[in-house]
């Protein structure tokens, strides 16, 4: 299993025609050790001293931190993941935020006091936890400086990190890359050139009211994740053309929880849950399904056909990586792992049984759950390492593995009909809806 080479990388300059790999890492909180352990797999595949596969690196929120940690090393791509590993696989709640009892009385009374006298006399809070344990921890094992030596010696093309700005409300990602590289800017989104630094990391990774915004240059920012409708764009924009992305959410397992009773109210804890799951994976999903269609309508078209913007368009290969576990049932088996007083917060939130374990799996920063995460990880990709070794290859590759609610019926999408032209179905009855002659258009 060790030592299989896989294709060489494309030069940063990117005159060839060698497709290029990129490597999206959403959002996910204590999740995203489930990325480490895919990523330790691919390692095991590759030979050693082998720089990064992933010529363009992009990251958002906790997966924000994967990828600036593997852009910083990517000339050696085994160190680079031995040291995620090193980092997740010893984490412990109070490494990311204040878990002190009074720390979290302080908080209490914090919010209590400004929620009575409505801000009269107090500042109000930030937020509802302190994170600067975790800022201390990624000054200490993110040497930011190599990122542009790694762009300088050809081992990586682009790396980036997307923030939400409470100024604008628009969804920027930053990036720092190969000279040739613009920025981009699209409806509520945009690319902006910018050397990567620890500020971008604590801004993508602060989720709302959990963590405080942080502030770069004359502006707050939050996690990315808010305004991240296309989480795939921005390693598109940086030039790949073919993207491993590992998700963090378990589609199959994905079934509502049956709390004590139909009836009941969901509490907080539950909602908070709802929301984070909401906030990190259904833009991801809804982007997966948009090049989906986009590569089957390319399929459908012959190239000369093409005029316009729609010209630009092009192919982009995914291959999707999700838990074959529900994580939520992991983190319920961990979740005593928690500090006492977070567990106590957790509990008055009515975080705490079978409705708060969604949220519980996004706040449980503790060695024995991200342990077992890494382990899933690693199996995960190991038995997909034929196709993940296609994708790194660059060898032609089957249509893109989805989860069923994004791929379910999309390979019939687009159906053809006698006379040439293609009709988009309705997935749910499989009848064909209104199909204009698109071939004629173009």
């Amino acid at each position: 299993m060790t030592g299989t080479p896989v294709a060489k990388l494309a030069p940063a300059g990117g005159t060839n025609s060698w497709p290029r790999t990129g490597l999206v890492l959403p959002g996910g909180g204590a999740r995203a050790a489930y990325q480490v352990g895919v990523l330790k797999a691919i390692a095991r595949m590759m030979p050693p001293k082998s720089p990064t596969p992933f010529s363009v690196i992009s990251g958002t929120s906790a997966g924000a931190i994967n990828a600036a940690s593997l852009a910083a090393h990517a000339d050696r791509f085994r160190g680079a993941v031995r040291a995620l590993e090193a980092v997740w696989a010893n984490f412990t709640s109070d490494k990311v935020y204040q878990t002190s009892s009074g720390a979290m009385l302080r908080s209490g009374l914090h919010w209590l006091a400004a929620l009575t006298l409505g801000g009269m006399g107090v500042m109000n809070p930030p937020s509802l936890l302190n994170n600067s344990p975790l800022r201390r921890l990624l000054a200490g094992q993110i040497p930011f400086e190599r990122i542009q030596q790694n762009i300088d010696r050809g081992y990586l093309h682009a790396a980036s990190v997307t923030v939400s700005s409470y100024h604008t409300g628009r969804c920027i990602s930053f990036f720092q890359g190969h000279p040739e590289l613009s920025r981009w800017q699209r409806a509520r989104r945009e690319g902006q050139r910018g050397e990567l630094g620890l500020d971008h990391l604590m801004a993508s990774a602060a989720v709302p009211l959990i963590f405080p915004a942080t502030r770069i240059g004359d502006a707050h920012y939050g996690d990315g994740a808010v305004r991240q409708l296309t989480p795939l764009s921005p390693a598109i924009h940086l030039g790949a053309s073919r993207l491993l992305v590992i998700a963090v959410r378990d589609e199959q397992g994905s079934s509502p929880d049956k709390a004590n009773g139909s009836d009941r109210n969901p509490s907080v804890g539950e909602i908070a849950g709802y929301l984070l799951d909401t906030l990190f994976m259904d833009g991801l999903y809804s982007d997966l399904e948009r090049v989906t269609r986009i590569n089957l309508l390319l399929e459908l078209i012959e190239p000369e056909r093409l005029s316009g913007p729609v010209a630009q368009l092009s192919r982009v290969e995914t291959l999707l990586m999700l838990p074959s576990e529900d994580i939520r049932d992991i983190a319920e088996e961990y979740a005593h792992e928690l500090p006492r007083p977070v567990r106590l917060l957790l509990k008055g939130a009515g975080a705490y049984g079978k409705g708060g374990r969604q949220l519980i799996s996004y706040l449980l920063f503790e060695k024995g759950f991200t342990r077992a995460l890494i382990r899933l990880g690693f199996k995960d990709a190991m038995e997909r390492r034929d196709h993940i070794l296609a994708l790194l290859r660059g060898e032609p590759m089957e249509a893109m593995d989805a989860p069923a609610e994004v791929a379910g019926d999309l390979s019939g999408a687009f159906r053809v009909l006698a006379d040439g032209q293609f009709a988009e179905t309705d997935s749910a009855a499989h009848r064909p809806v209104a199909a204009p002659d698109i071939r004629k258009k173009a």
